[in-house]
């Protein structure tokens, strides 16, 4: 994973993915909430109360259970779907912001379908790769709240 950044003009944020043998990236558009959310899992920030994604890991553990993997399923017509994956072996559909968020608290690995690649990915030049080591580099600066999301309470 790349990291959250929000898209100009649109003022959209969004989660860039990398590929890891290859140069495709795959560009998913988030809301605020979600973008504040991996923000704060990515920077390691502690928070005073549990916030919603925190909440979802505490209670997987007081259950018992373990997140394996997040893997990003397919798309259709813009929109991405996820699956949840457990070590019980237990599945669950869930969008791909909250999973990512989720996979972040867990060090749990984050997966994609050849089949979403293939439709949505998009192919790095070096000079786009250029451009994402530059958005790492803001990633090292940009606070969650950057992203004009509501801090959840």
């Amino acid at each position: 994973m790349v990291g959250v950044r929000v898209e100009q003009p649109t003022n959209q944020p969004l989660v860039l993915l990398r590929e890891t043998e290859g140069n495709r990236y795959l560009p998913i558009w988030i809301g605020a909430v979600e973008a504040s959310a991996i923000a704060f899992a990515q920077q390691g920030t502690a928070t005073p109360r549990p916030l919603t994604h925190e909440l979802m890991q505490h209670m997987v553990e007081a259950l018992g259970d373990e997140l394996a993997e997040v893997q990003i399923t397919e798309v259709h017509e813009g929109v991405f779907h996820a699956q949840l994956r457990f070590v019980s072996g237990a599945e669950v559909d869930a969008r791909p912001s909250d999973s990512i968020a989720l996979a972040l608290r867990a060090g749990a690995r984050i997966v994609c379908t050849e089949d979403v690649l293939d439709a949505a990915g998009i192919e790095a030049s070096r000079d786009e790769n250029e451009e994402v080591e530059k958005f790492r580099e803001f990633l090292d600066h940009v606070s969650p709240e950057e992203f004009g999301g509501p801090v959840e309470g």
